[in-house]
């Protein structure tokens, strides 16, 4: 049974402009729902757009799973007034509904994780045609002509007694290739629910919303943390061996200054069974010689979505996130940062950075920083 994933994105946004690239926890907002589809159990997962910005970087960043295909849509499908709909049955045929199942994931819900996916995908099992989470809340609802649609007013009950209601939060859609046929609707026939924690229910669609999402998926991810030894440190490079400066000739051509001592650091941290692992957005020949010359083998360039691309390797040697120590000190590091076991930066990192680090290292990228961090995981790492 063939399982797809469709995740599709417009380019326009009304609400905020350029809403699904714009980086959310330092990740772009598509790739919070399109990481956790990549890990599901969901055979193929298309990302379907009119932005070939969107292509091109799913193209160049996620080559490391045969998983991930992106297609561009229609003008007409991406139209203001086109129904979600319209964009699933125009896909559909392009595909020649090569497909059993049909899972619609919406990009403007980050709080979607891979068991949220995957108990969609078991309930279709259960003999259903269609599923679609929901969120169970417990507010109080009324009628426009001033009466309560469900609950007595005369015996108000305890939040701990009242049912509250199922409302859908627009998350995730399944069904089945014979229903969608059927009805042209992302759900139908026999349906079935899977619930999704109360804060899924936040749509983004003002500045406001996008503060309230961000910071709850930081909580999130921040609770998730627990205390373990240290088995693997994943550094950023640019601002973190160097200063975060570059220097260019009158060629052209660029240096960059690195700590010898970091080196060391490095080197003797290896001697207790710490992995070391370099992950740069930048693609840089000068830091790939660099990374040669401290015997780093496990050296990730030109790396867009670090949170995907770690969880992946963290898979692949089956090991903890909370056994990684992450070293990082700009928004794109931020989610590592967040998630990871131990988190550090150098003392001159971005603020948004430092205010979310577990630990801020008395000295600065490119000066000491990298030495301070294996003195302190070296120490840390003691008490296991």
């Amino acid at each position: 049974m063939k399982k797809i994933g469709f995740i599709p994105l417009r380019k326009g946004s009304k609400g905020i402009v350029g809403k699904n690239k714009r980086k959310m926890v330092g990740r772009p907002l598509f790739t919070w729902v399109l990481g956790e589809a990549i890990f599901s159990d969901l055979d193929c997962v298309y990302v379907y757009t009119d932005d070939q910005d969107v292509i091109d970087f799913i193209n160049n960043e996620y080559h490391w799973t045969n998983k991930v295909k992106a297609l561009l849509r229609s003008e007409e499908s991406a139209s203001d007034t086109a129904s979600t709909e319209f964009a699933m049955l125009e896909f559909s045929e392009f595909i020649n509904y090569d497909f059993d199942v049909f899972c619609l994931l919406q990009a403007t819900s980050p709080f979607t994780k891979k068991d949220d996916i995957n108990a969609c995908l078991d309930k279709l099992n259960d003999d259903y045609d269609s599923v679609l989470t929901v969120v169970n809340t417990h507010r109080f609802t009324w009628n426009e002509d001033g009466t309560p649609a469900n609950y007595n007013i005369n015996n108000r009950p305890r939040r701990q007694d009242f049912d509250g209601l199922l409302v859908e939060n627009g998350a995730v859609y399944i069904t089945t290739k014979e229903a969608l046929k059927e009805s042209k609707n992302r759900v139908s026939n026999n349906i079935a629910l899977v619930k999704m924690p109360e804060e899924s229910m936040h749509e983004i669609d003002s500045e406001s919303d996008w503060t309230i999402v961000e910071q709850l998926l930081i909580n999130r991810q921040k609770e998730a943390k627990e205390s373990r030894q240290i088995t693997h440190l994943v550094l950023d490079v640019d601002g973190v061996f160097t200063d975060g400066t570059i220097t260019y000739t009158k060629d052209g051509e660029h240096t960059k200054s690195f700590d010898m001592r970091d080196g060391m650091g490095l080197e003797i941290l290896r001697q207790f069974n710490v992995k070391i692992m370099i992950m740069t957005s930048e693609n840089s020949e000068l830091v790939s010689k660099r990374m040669e010359k401290l015997k780093i083998e496990n050296t990730y360039l030109g790396v867009k979505d670090k949170y995907t691309l770690l969880k992946n390797i963290l898979i692949q040697e089956n090991i903890s996130i909370n056994n990684v120590a992450y070293l990082g000190d700009d928004v794109n590091d931020l989610t590592n940062i967040c998630s990871v076991g131990w988190s550090l930066a150098p003392n001159n990192a971005t603020d948004v950075v430092k205010q979310y680090a577990d630990v801020v290292l008395s000295k600065n990228s490119g000066a000491g920083a990298i030495r301070e961090a294996c003195q302190f995981i070296m120490n840390y790492n003691k008490r296991f």
